[in-house]
């Protein structure tokens, strides 16, 4: 059950501030002129602008007698009057004039009493709420949101709560009675028959299975673990109707239930948790496959690319074994014997098998043309079984008109049991030449010499093969092609708003946003900005010392490293010796006492019953995955609770959203203090990715090549006050900078940035022009500026010092013509349609069918471009790029050391639950912040107040990722009865 500080409830602070009773609780002078005209006894006037000012900070009156003593003091005083006495309070409280003066107060600030006729629309919005909304304080939020809107006073908390409670009830029973009496008695049989099966593993189990690391035999089960699935959920009802959010709930909830539980719900219930997860558990395991041939594909060509490398070294000595070959056979052809003797010696030189020498021979022709495609002739002979086998079960469309690459795929499938190397093409069937999507390195293999165009051609069947598993990995990650029932290789088209939506929304984005929404003043705009930060640029160009030009390209010089305060290292070393010793679940304990994050996590239906001591239960749980001892070492380690129990609360109450819920707290917490003011603005962030150690038996595990191992990368978006906003745990394969803007969007913290700071590969041209439309500046960090292009605002603009710099020209007209269509995408960002990455999953791969991607890159060509005149431009602007994205590499450094168990390795197999451990981790990390922070201020100001020179340039060369104080090994107490020192966000460091 949700308590009142969860919401948004209005209440007053168990302490009020001296700068909180000025700035909400001091009358205006029209305020008290307006009480005076009607009212002249003064404890009567003082008394109605205390309940007035109450009134517009809280929305309803509470009961005088409730009152804190500060306010009444404080209105008094202003007003020059007596402070009125308790008694007199009382008296007030039980008098009639009470009920008049509220009614005076309600007409003053124009709001309307809540009303028994009321409560059925309050009702049709918590109905609405519970739509979208599953956790009793999302809908009580929403509640209070709409009765502000409407100028209600706000009826009880309890009264907000009942009302939550029961229509959430109401509208979850007509879900499941909708999906229920939807389902046929067959349907009804096979799922009361995959609830009937017991055993060490139950279909049940099954039914929840992921793939491990690809294999022959792995990916043969999995494809028949998804016939099964298809089986399952053959007409089953599609739930249409609910909500991603909903939907995602009950999913939760359903893959948490096991048999026994799910047996024990009522049976509308039990049949929708169990359409609903065949249908999420199909759409997964499309994912899976759809991601699985991406992975076969990929891998094989840079094997491919590696051992072309590989030849490239070697190419001597394989020339001289060809041609020594090529040497014996001529030899063989000139011997006199008959020709059937002659044929024996050749294949006598040959070793009985040319396929071998034909190999070689195309790997030299690969390597003399530049060419690696040969080499993946030897890694796909082990994967064409498997290639298959996936595009098998996943069902291929074309997101345009042109569908010749699904047609080549039919024809293909033909010769899939065939042996033979070469095989002939009916022109009328397939028009080889026509195939605009097979280049020309591939068309010299697979149709080697020059064959009549129109005319059927004989051609090289395993080069074809390959060509079009290619070309489908290349359309699958640009959007060109998707498949029907997936999720992440989906239609992206159909998770956008419509366009009479988008017209409505236009101008309001537009105010939004600062950006016009007329195509041709945004173009106009766009070569405007351009052409004017290329015009600065130029003109200063021969002043600025850190640039220059060389026969090599562009060149950036190192800036001085800026010195640190002189008194810096004295202070932060004083600060290091008088940090308390502390265990980190001490800290855990402490920070979690200060906040009440237990509350978050109750159970997942929200109808069961609470758990016993719910504090214990979550620290421990917390400290287990977040800290990576596991729920074996963390039973060992504290006493009192079994591995189950520990295990129990991670997947029965523990979600992804509840985790980020538990992360906005502790964000906004720090966020009132004032030292991380002098750390940054919070209108920035970096993001930047660090390597995690995962074992191999997984889908998501993967060679990482820079870092090496097998893993996955957590993605952070750190604020440059130090905290981290956001976290995300993404495959090794995957380009990082599909997911830079997802933080900034997705977060709903008090730390609002909107610059984002990114690592190199953050470049990408149609990153740029998404983040713009966003109204998000991306300003990356630049290791190889000589390779990017600068694109000039307009072919006949010219620029004495700097027109070296521009190689390319912007296609204007591609960018005013798509405008509409960018916008839509944006928009639909800002509805919650579909995240950034989801797009820039298609966008950030090469397309040459989608004329959105085009558009996107030719607007992300002006945005880049302004950003790399400015960063050669402004020293400054690069030394706050290195000092943000340093702050980055400090924090992965920081969530390392706390992931002390488990020799850092994350041992969850399950996609979902390793993503929960990066954001338990990342919980952790920011309590251990918040909580330095808070011992931080108390120090400083306490070795301010003694004459320390803590100045402001000291508190900005400090930071608050500590650890020497923390202890993490040894035994562990877990004392909740233990009261540390409340916190204090009052500290400041101001000089009085």
């Amino acid at each position: 059950m949700s308590s009142l500080h969860e919401t948004a409830y209005p209440r007053l602070n168990a302490e009020i501030t001296e700068r909180e009773l000025l700035t909400l609780f001091t009358p205006t002078p029209a305020e008290i002129a307006f009480v005076s005209e009607r009212y002249r006894q003064a404890p009567t006037r003082a008394m109605l602008l205390i309940l007035l000012k109450l009134l517009q900070r809280l929305g309803n009156f509470i009961p005088a007698t409730e009152i804190p003593a500060p306010i009444i003091e404080h209105v008094c005083n202003h007003l020059g009057v007596r402070p009125i006495l308790k008694r007199a309070v009382v008296k007030y409280e039980q008098s009639g004039s009470k009920w008049l003066h509220q009614k005076f107060l309600r007409t003053y600030v124009d709001i309307r009493q809540f009303e028994v006729t009321d409560h059925e629309w309050m009702d049709g919005i918590a109905l609405q709420a519970a739509h979208t909304k599953q956790e009793l304080s999302d809908i009580i939020n929403v509640m209070i949101e709409e009765l502000a809107h409407h100028r209600f006073e706000l009826p009880s908390f309890a009264f907000l709560l009942r009302v939550a409670t029961r229509m959430r009830k109401t509208y979850n029973d007509q879900v499941y009675k909708r999906l229920a009496g939807e389902l046929s008695e067959e349907q009804r049989f096979r799922i009361d028959e995959l609830l009937s099966h017991r055993g060490a593993r139950t279909r049940w189990d099954r039914l929840k299975r992921e793939p491990k690391q690809p294999g022959v035999r792995e990916i043969a089960s999995f494809l028949q673990h998804i016939q099964d699935l298809t089986m399952l959920g053959e007409g089953l009802p599609a739930g249409d109707f609910l909500s991603v959010p909903k939907r995602t709930q009950l999913v939760t909830e359903a893959r948490a239930l096991d048999i026994s539980e799910m047996l024990e719900l009522k049976p509308a219930k039990r049949y929708s948790l169990t359409v609903l997860l065949i249908q999420a558990q199909l759409q997964k395991a499309m994912d899976d496959i759809a991601e699985i041939f991406v992975k076969a594909v990929r891998n094989m060509h840079h094997v491919a690319e590696d051992r072309l490398r590989e030849y490239r070294l070697q190419h001597a000595e394989q020339t001289e074994r060809l041609i020594s070959q090529f040497r014996d056979v001529l030899t063989a052809l000139q011997n006199e014997a008959p020709d059937k003797e002659r044929l024996a010696l050749i294949e006598q030189v040959l070793d009985g098998d040319p396929e071998p020498w034909i190999i070689r021979c195309d790997e030299h022709m690969a390597y003399a043309g530049n060419n690696y495609y040969p080499f993946i002739l030897q890694p796909y002979r082990a994967k064409r079984a498997l290639l298959f086998q996936c595009l098998d079960v996943l069902a291929l469309k074309s997101s345009s008109q042109d569908e010749s690459l699904l047609r080549a795929l039919q024809w293909m499938r033909q010769f899939r049991s065939s042996h033979r190397e070469y095989v002939l093409v009916n022109a009328d069937e397939l028009d080889i030449a026509s195939l605009d999507w097979i280049s020309e390195k591939w068309q010299r293999l697979i149709v080697g010499k020059e064959q009549p165009s129109g005319a059927d051609k004989i051609i090289h069947r395993k080069y074809f093969e390959l060509c079009v598993f290619s070309q489908i990995m290349q359309e699958l990650k640009s959007g060109d092609v998707y498949v029907e029932h997936s999720d992440q290789y989906d239609d992206y088209r159909v998770h956008l708003i419509s366009w009479e939506e988008c017209r409505k929304e236009i101008m309001n984005y537009g105010k939004l946003v600062d950006l016009p929404m007329d195509s041709e003043k945004f173009v106009d705009k766009l070569r405007d900005d351009l052409s004017e930060i290329a015009r600065q640029v130029d003109e200063r160009f021969p002043d600025n010392e850190h640039v220059d030009f060389s026969e090599s390209g562009l060149i950036i010089r190192r800036t001085e490293r800026q010195q640190p305060p002189p008194n810096l290292e004295v202070i932060d070393q004083a600060i290091t010796e008088h940090m308390e010793p502390a265990s980190i679940l001490d800290i855990l304990t402490e920070t979690e006492q200060w906040l009440d994050l237990h509350s978050i996590f109750g159970p997942l239906s929200g109808f069961e019953s609470k758990i016993d001591d719910p504090r214990k239960r979550f620290i421990s749980t917390l400290f287990c995955y977040g800290c990576n001892l596991g729920p074996t070492q963390t039973a060992r380690s504290l006493k009192g609770l079994s591995r189950k129990q520990v295990a129990w609360l991670n997947l029965r109450h523990v979600t992804e959203e509840r985790l980020e819920k538990a992360l906005v707290k502790v964000i906004n917490s720090y966020n009132r203090f004032a030292l991380p003011r002098y750390w940054g603005t919070g209108k920035s962030v970096s993001a930047d990715g660090t390597k995690w150690n995962v074992y191999e038996q997984n889908l998501l595990s993967e060679y990482h090549i820079r870092y090496g191992g097998y893993g996955g990368i957590g993605y952070y978006h750190v604020s440059d006050m130090y905290i981290a906003l956001f976290s995300h745990f993404i495959p090794c394969g995957v380009y990082e900078a599909v997911h830079i803007l997802d933080g900034l969007i997705k977060n709903e913290s008090d730390v609002q940035p909107d610059t984002v700071h990114g690592d190199t590969q953050a470049q990408s041209a149609p990153v740029f022009g998404l983040a713009y439309l966003l109204g998000i500046n991306l300003m990356p960090r630049i290791r190889n500026i000589k390779e990017l292009t600068f694109f000039r605002p307009d072919k006949q603009e010219q620029y004495p010092h700097i027109n070296g710099l521009f190689r390319g020209n912007i296609d204007w007209e591609l960018i005013e013509l798509h405008y509409p269509d960018m916008l839509r995408v944006a928009i639909s960002i800002k509805a919650g349609k579909i995240t950034p990455s989801m797009i820039l999953r298609r966008l950030g791969t090469y397309s040459r069918k989608n004329k959105l991607y085009f558009a996107f890159r030719e607007l992300g060509r002006v945005i880049r471009t302004q950003f790399l005149l400015k960063y050669i431009n402004d020293v400054e602007l690069r030394r706050t790029i290195h000092a943000a994205t340093n702050k980055s590499e400090e924090f992965n450094n920081f969530t390392k050391w706390l992931f002390f168990g488990g020799d850092g390795i994350i041992a969850e197999n399950i996609r979902h639950e390793q993503r929960k451990v990066i954001k338990y981790n990342h919980l952790v990390a920011n309590m251990v912040i918040l909580n330095n922070v808070q011992w931080m201020s108390r120090k400083l100001k306490d070795m301010q107040s003694k004459g320390y020179p803590v100045d402001e340039d000291v508190l900005k060369g400090l930071s608050p990722y500590r650890f020497s104080h923390i202890n993490r090994y040894g035994d562990y107490t877990l004392d909740l009865n233990k009261k540390g020192a409340p916190i204090d966000y009052k500290i400041d460091f101001r000089r009085h």
